[in-house]
């Protein structure tokens, strides 16, 4: 990559960033991987590690802050969960690829023959380290309107269930409560097979404490298990 090729990405990068840095270095050492230093040696510039392990706290914080904002009728349990969908390694790749990251980092010729450009790992990785070069360059307020950008289509596409999972809700309370795991049981399938609807019923022991449908078993369970939640809260609140 030559310098003006270098530049031009750069240029391109920072648009879909929404972010222009006043200190370019910033940018390049965020996209260094370790395996181009290990081939380069250059001496001028370091790899992304720290970068990224500044990133990462960062990226949690930033994270934090918009779910705080746009579920605050949310417990800490849920935030959490919705936190970590968006921030594991998967949900980091998604949003790299969706910024083409791959193409602007600095690999070493193993790793680029490797498929490195591709690598969930490596683009993750990337992804934080520059999260955290925009908090070196502009401060917090520059790097959480850089995430909110990014991470915009992941939240507003973001299932119900790993914001509110009503499943896992309902097992901690229930093993909390009464020492007993929800049992699930499908008890009716209605409809062709190309548009059916299932309804399942959920029981705490020998009682039951809720039913509901959904197009498929894993909503119809999830419906039923805010249905059993409730009843099983209420039940709690009179006894």
């Amino acid at each position: 990559m030559t310098s003006t090729d270098r530049s031009s990405l750069y240029a391109a990068l920072e648009e879909k960033l929404g972010y222009s840095f006043r200190e370019p270095t910033l940018c390049e050492t965020a996209l260094t991987h370790t395996s181009w230093m290990n081939e380069t040696h250059e001496t001028d510039r370091s790899d992304n590690e720290r970068m990224e392990f500044l990133g990462d706290s960062v990226l949690a914080l930033a994270i934090s802050d918009i779910l705080m904002r746009r579920y605050p009728e949310h417990s800490e349990g849920e935030l959490s969960k919705a936190r970590s969908a968006l921030v594991n390694e998967a949900g980091l790749a998604l949003v790299s690829e969706a910024l083409s990251l791959g193409q602007w980092i600095f690999l070493g010729r193993g790793e680029e023959q490797a498929g490195g450009r591709q690598k969930r790992s490596l683009l993750s990785n990337a992804l934080e380290a520059l999260v955290g070069a925009v908090y070196l360059d502009g401060g917090f307020a520059a790097a959480f309107q850089v995430v909110e950008r990014l991470f915009q289509p992941a939240l507003t596409d973001m299932p119900a269930t790993a914001a509110r999972d009503f499943k896992s809700r309902l097992q901690e309370v229930s093993q909390a409560s009464l020492q007993l795991a929800p049992s699930y049981t499908v008890i009716a399938e209605h409809g062709p097979d190309h548009d059916k609807t299932f309804e399942v019923a959920i029981s705490l022991g020998d009682k039951e404490y809720g039913r509901a449908q959904g197009k498929s078993k894993k909503e119809a369970q999830q419906n039923a298990a805010e249905r059993a939640l409730a009843a099983l809260q209420t039940e709690r609140r009179i006894s």
